[in-house]
């Protein structure tokens, strides 16, 4: 049964409706862009997690190594340091003998270890079996930056912050 409107009350009432539903319809759609293009600036931005022990992406093995000290394996591609039983630190060179990867592990008990929004810039879900993983990259910064916390009681933890080639 179609219902015919016949007042000017019925015809302002669904006005009234039609306006108030576009108008959250506009502002929904205004919060989705701009959530987009949040994330697409903070991808583009110098990531949050950018050295370690003040070693960066670029830098030569000569200062990495002043940086972190006595390698525990030196290597003209990469250097191994342990610096306790719980943190360790692999850097790789590239031919120029320039950092392009820095990889740090803490096992559990580690001292200092940053929680993944110290890491990735955000909050990281954590998984039913409590590990969790994000990878972000920095087209404009040229790098890319994960946090991976594996499972179980005793987890590992890995940061890592790679030049992209």
């Amino acid at each position: 049964m179609t219902r015919i409107l016949k007042t000017p009350v019925d015809c302002g009432v669904i006005l009234v409706l039609v306006s108030l539903m576009l108008s959250l319809l506009g502002s929904t759609v205004s919060l989705a862009r701009g959530a987009g293009q949040k994330r697409i600036r903070a991808e583009d931005e110098t990531p949050v997690f950018n050295d370690y022990r003040g070693v960066q992406i670029g830098m030569t093995a000569d200062e990495a190594r002043k940086k972190l000290g006595h390698p525990r394996d030196k290597g003209d591609t990469q250097d191994f340091f342990v610096f306790s039983d719980n943190e360790t630190a692999q850097i790789v060179y590239d031919t120029g003998h320039k950092v392009v990867t820095v990889s740090v592990d803490f096992l559990n008990g580690a001292a200092g270890v940053p929680v993944a929004r110290a890491v990735v810039g955000s909050d990281v879900e954590v998984k039913p079996d409590g590990s969790m993983y994000k990878m972000v990259r920095y087209p404009k910064a040229g790098c890319w930056v994960s946090y991976s916390r594996t499972a179980g009681d005793s987890p590992l933890i890995s940061i890592t912050l790679q030049k992209i080639e």
